[in-house]
């Protein structure tokens, strides 16, 4: 009798855990599925990208948590491929490999003053503000009045609404307890979101966007001009849903906000940014007006404008990291695949080796996308292995044992889990307070040693 197919994951986010339990369903159980993670902790973007106060979206880690739970999968913590395990040392152990490494870098803006200090990836700040571990030491000029969010996604929208929030409006969440004290300190008043193309072309939702204009501490404010519709985007208005409810929160946005609330909201359409200014950090931001040729690109104006900003946070865009060893386009910044098959340099798939999530098909769609994604290369990757002998030459954990590594299992991140609800009791703040730094979760999941 064939021994059961083993398959390693690598990444705990959305994607790879649903991958882990698409190989469940699609074999009845008769899989082992080890996932891989380089921190402590799965759920990936659920944990470190949804933000703080977004809890109805972060409450999607209680169904991960089951797929994880499950006797057929086992969660290895602290394992980094590349650094720890090596490609090759995955298909010595595994019948098969599915990456889902993720999206995990901010596109550039390519403009001059970009490396300044105060110049920042958004991701950082998110990073930051949701506990993750490489981003817990960052610091942050909170003291500036003034600060620039290019991009106009959600992704955007949850860095704005967190900066026009107070700390006090954010305890009741999972933020960092230094974070809270950080954001206690912020002395930021005006928050300009800028976008380069026009209000049709936004990428962020409805509901996202309503949310802004719902802040106790914050007004908002788009100017008549910029709401401005040609008759292409006013035809796809009123054919879009998405597109009609973003335009129709927005122009409620154009009315004089006036005075009394302490933070303020300038949504600006149709600005492209030209160059950061400043000496040895920000200073300003220098936008050039933009439009939309004829062919629907957006093009300058020759018209310019400065913004007295002392940080800018950019968010325009995400894109994957090469994974040592696998096919990487660097046109599109995923691995090239058909149906999730990894297909190499010859046109021809590669064995053995699988993607599902963003590094598969590039950063869209929602956390539920990656359902169908995964299981889609689950269903060709087990098509491929048939009904083959299957019988890895070797054992992983014998592997990880004989480096040493400090391997968190499921049950270590049980007990992280628990100091963290602990940590919430003890400071009368919500559900959980995330630890953020290394330290302090290695030794939460050895029980506080």
């Amino acid at each position: 009798m064939a021994s059961p197919v083993r398959v390693a994951v690598i990444g705990s986010g959305p994607a790879g855990i649903y991958a882990a339990e698409a190989l469940v369903k699609q074999t009845d159980g008769d899989v082992r599925v080890d996932v891989f993670d380089r921190l402590p902790t799965p759920y990936g973007l659920v944990r470190y990208g949804v933000a703080p106060d977004h809890k109805s979206i972060k409450s999607i880690a209680r169904y991960l948590q089951k797929v994880l739970e499950n006797p057929a999968v086992r969660f290895f913590g602290c394992v980094e491929l590349g650094r720890d395990i090596s490609r090759a040392d995955l298909l010595e152990c595994y019948d098969a490999v599915v990456y889902s490494t993720g999206a995990m870098v901010d596109r550039h803006m390519r403009v001059p003053g970009e490396d300044l200090p105060g110049s920042i990836a958004a991701t950082d700040f998110v990073n930051w503000y949701c506990g993750h571990p490489d981003a817990a030491d960052h610091a942050f000029d909170l003291s500036v009045e003034e600060v620039a969010v290019i991009g106009v996604g959600n992704v955007a929208v949850d860095v704005v609404r967190i900066l026009a929030k107070t700390a006090g409006e954010l305890r009741e969440t999972d933020v960092p307890e230094q974070v809270i004290e950080a954001l206690s300190r912020s002395r930021v008043k005006r928050v300009h979101m800028i976008g380069r193309r026009g209000p049709a072309q936004a990428k962020f939702t409805t509901k996202e966007a309503r949310e802004l204009g719902e802040l106790p501490n914050a007004s908002i404010h788009v100017s008549a001009e910029d709401m401005e519709l040609d008759p292409a985007s006013a035809e796809l208005a009123e054919k879009d849903r998405k597109v009609g409810g973003n335009i129709k929160v927005l122009r409620s946005w154009t009315e004089d906000p006036g005075a009394g609330r302490p933070r303020h909201i300038d949504v600006r359409f149709w600005r492209a940014p030209a160059e950061i200014l400043g000496t040895d950090r920000v200073e300003g931001l220098r936008l050039e007006k933009t439009r939309l040729d004829e062919t629907g690109r957006v093009t300058g104006t020759g018209e310019f404008e400065t913004l007295p900003v002392g940080m800018v946070l950019r968010s325009v865009g995400y894109q994957s990291v090469p994974l040592e060893g696998v096919p990487f386009d660097e046109r599109s910044y995923t691995v090239p695949n058909e149906g999730g098959r990894i297909i190499g340099p010859d046109g021809s798939p590669v064995p053995r080796e699988y993607v599902a999530g963003w590094i598969k098909r590039g950063p869209s769609g929602v956390v539920g996308t990656n359902k169908s994604d995964a299981a889609e290369t689950v269903r060709n990757l087990l098509e491929d292995l048939g009904g083959a002998e299957t019988g890895p030459k070797r054992n992983i954990e014998e592997l990880l044992e004989a480096r040493g590594l400090p391997v968190v299992t499921y049950d270590d991140w049980l007990k992280l889990d628990a100091a963290e609800i602990a940590l919430a009791q003890s400071l009368d703040r919500g559900e959980r307070v995330k630890l953020a730094r290394w330290e302090a979760m290695t030794s939460a999941c050895r029980g506080g040693e």
